[in-house]
């Protein structure tokens, strides 16, 4: 099930507002474009924010979420007719012979599990033509960000068009490596309601994910840096083999 943030009607509204610097998306058009991919499968899509910029570039997108809420805020956006959305995850996904699949924003943590995980990159595996290429992204273990997180504990507030104000509080609720668990908190100013939303997110180290890779059918071509976060981050470009 996806987190509240993501699924929860009144929280998936509200999440691009307190997420509004995506200088990280400008890396995957580029890494589209080098690929030479036309047709992107956009895995973990969210609230739409790749997908519609993929599909102002000229791309042919897919976008697959499990979370109904955030894919409705993704097809009111400009461009969103552009986009095939599909609300689901991307173990039962048809074969859609896509030149590229894209997961951001740190997607690839929230497979806690191997199961899971191997499911995940089995089922793009098989919606990617043969050579196709899988791009992700996912947090550097060693960075320790979460040591970051536990001190960032003050309250955001944003103002969101259609709701009003809105308070974000954030709190790491628990350690215990290689998981991560937190807890936003909003409250909506204009009337007081209190919605929380729990997480957890696995850090999974580059020998992990090279192995997890390697045992699902990819290549591992190339580990890069995150452009926008140097040395806080993976980001895996790997090609389906067979």
């Amino acid at each position: 099930m996806p987190d509240a943030i993501f699924a929860h009607p009144r929280l998936a509204p509200v999440y691009d507002a307190f997420d509004p610097d995506r200088d990280d998306l400008a890396a995957y058009v580029t890494l589209a474009s080098e690929l030479g991919a036309r047709t992107v499968l956009d895995v973990g899509c969210g609230t739409g924010s790749l997908a519609v910029l993929l599909a102002r570039h000229g791309y042919a997108v897919v976008g697959v979420d499990p979370a109904g809420a955030s894919l409705d805020v993704a097809r009111a956006k400009d461009a969103a007719g552009a986009v095939h959305w599909i609300h689901g995850d991307a173990t039962a996904l048809p074969a859609l012979s896509a030149d590229l699949a894209t997961m951001t924003g740190n997607v690839a943590q929230v497979f806690l599990t191997d199961a899971d995980w191997g499911r995940t990159l089995q089922g793009i595996h098989a919606a990617l033509r043969p050579e196709g290429h899988l791009v992700f992204e996912t947090r550097r273990p060693d960075h320790r960000v979460w040591e970051e997180w536990a001190t960032d504990t003050s309250a955001i507030v944003r103002s969101v068009p259609g709701v009003g104000r809105v308070e974000r509080r954030f709190r790491v609720t628990a350690i215990d490596l290689p998981f991560v668990s937190f807890r936003f908190t909003y409250r909506f100013l204009p009337d007081g309601t209190v919605v929380t939303s729990d997480s957890t997110l696995r850090f999974r180290d580059r020998d992990d994910v090279e192995s997890s890779l390697t045992a699902a059918g990819y290549r591992v071509l190339d580990v890069r840096q995150a452009p926008d976060r140097p040395d806080r981050e993976f980001v895996f470009v790997a090609q389906r083999t067979g």
